[in-house]
């Protein structure tokens, strides 16, 4: 029997690669605080973790995935497309296992891929195009894509194949939400439109509700839009759909603007005909938040430390919660950004790229906040905080 060209069920060898993974990402000491009511401390410093943070069922099989593709072909060469999430650590990790990668800065590209080569899919999935150019290439594809993107990807299916435009809350740039984009060209005439906040939101209600100049539209939106995209055809029927990592207060807001716009423009029984609404945020990404809303409601918190990768999504919605309830809040990749005691690098909220502020850690009793995205280890949890409380110079046993 031929070797089957695509899974995307694993192999079966969890037991055999538990022991890695778990000496790979794991933390004693954040479990110890789970167990202690998330709390721990240490000298004047008390440290305060949201009851819901780090990875996430999905980021937890992908990653479970690429090892035990790794201990199933030992001998083959093994691919990746781009980061399988968005941790430098991970990735860095992947690397070190012999995985290498296809696109992104230190990508080999496509073109000395053979029929006997094994190519993972990252959990964000890939787009159309790309699997197609897989399954011609006669690669083995271990797809690690999530669940809660593939149900936004049925969604946008759905919306194209009936006739609806989607409407995409996310950014047009990101990986999933380019493999969510190019779902909507399946079926003929389907199209579709990144919006990647409320204020880009409200520029598609305005053409909607009142027409104008559909050409500058469309070119405000050129790299965030469907070829050809045209405000006059393509708005009068939309289904709204998020890249799942999106805050969800926003997305919510996203999708009401452009609902009350077809009710202004069709009246109330003709909107409803024209206008779609699915919550595709996922479960995990909504419990983080959620559960950082709990934490800055019930503590009175002098600092919070957000923790991941500067290009995950999903972290850097953690650190606009904490900004927005006015707490002093660093998002940090990692434990390196804590370069002192006055000075930590850290990626402000819409930079894009990190830098080194001053007077982030004071003097005295202090109580810290921790949380981290879905794609962040227990492991770097930890050393952040041990990072924090050696520079204050308390012990943590």
């Amino acid at each position: 029997m031929s070797e089957p060209r695509y899974t995307n069920r694993g192999f079966g060898l969890k037991q055999v690669i538990g022991g890695h993974v778990e000496r790979d990402y794991a933390s004693p000491l954040v479990d110890r605080m789970r167990a202690e009511g998330f709390a721990l401390r240490a000298g004047e410093l008390t440290f305060r973790l949201a009851q819901e943070f780090g990875f996430c069922y999905g980021v937890d099989r992908a990653i479970e995935y690429a090892y035990e593709t790794r201990e199933k072909f030992p001998g083959r060469r093994l691919f990746i497309t781009g980061e399988i999430i968005h941790n430098p650590r991970v990735n860095g990790r992947l690397t070190e296992m012999g995985i290498r990668f296809l696109e992104g800065p230190e990508g080999c590209g496509y073109s000395d891929l053979a029929a006997d080569d094994v190519v993972l899919l990252p959990a964000f999935g890939v787009p159309v195009e790309t699997m197609g150019r897989l399954r011609t290439l006669g690669c083995l594809v271990v797809d690690t894509t999530c669940g809660s993107v593939l149900n936004v990807w049925k969604n946008v299916e759905r919306y194209a194949k009936e006739g609806f435009t989607s409407l995409i809350h996310g950014k047009w740039d990101h990986e999933e939400t380019k493999a969510t984009a190019s779902r909507a060209l399946l079926h003929p005439g389907g199209a579709y439109i990144v919006v990647r906040d409320l204020d880009e939101a409200k520029a598609v209600a305005a053409h909607i509700e009142h027409g104008g100049d559909g050409a500058a539209l469309a070119a405000r939106f050129a790299k965030a839009a469907s070829p050809g995209f045209d405000p006059d055809r393509d708005l009068g029927r939309l289904g709204c759909a998020n890249q799942t990592t999106m805050l969800s207060s926003e997305s919510l807001a996203v999708a009401e603007t452009v609902r009350a716009a077809m009710v202004r423009r069709f009246g109330a029984d003709e909107a409803a005909a024209r206008f779609r609404a699915f919550d595709t945020i996922c479960s995990a990404t909504q419990e983080r938040q959620d559960a950082l809303h709990a934490l800055l409601d019930a503590h009175r918190l002098d600092l919070l430390l957000v923790i991941g990768g500067y290009n995950s999504s999903n972290t850097t919605h953690l650190l606009e919660i904490g900004l927005d309830k006015g707490v002093p809040t660093f998002h940090v990749q990692d434990a390196a950004g804590l370069l002192d005691l006055e000075r930590v690098r850290h990626q402000p909220l819409h930079a894009r790229e990190p830098v080194d502020s001053r007077g982030w850690l004071r003097a005295g009793p202090m109580s810290i906040g921790v949380t981290a995205g879905a794609s962040t280890p227990n492991g770097e949890i930890e050393t952040v905080i041990r990072r924090v409380a050696a520079l204050r110079g308390v012990p943590i046993a």
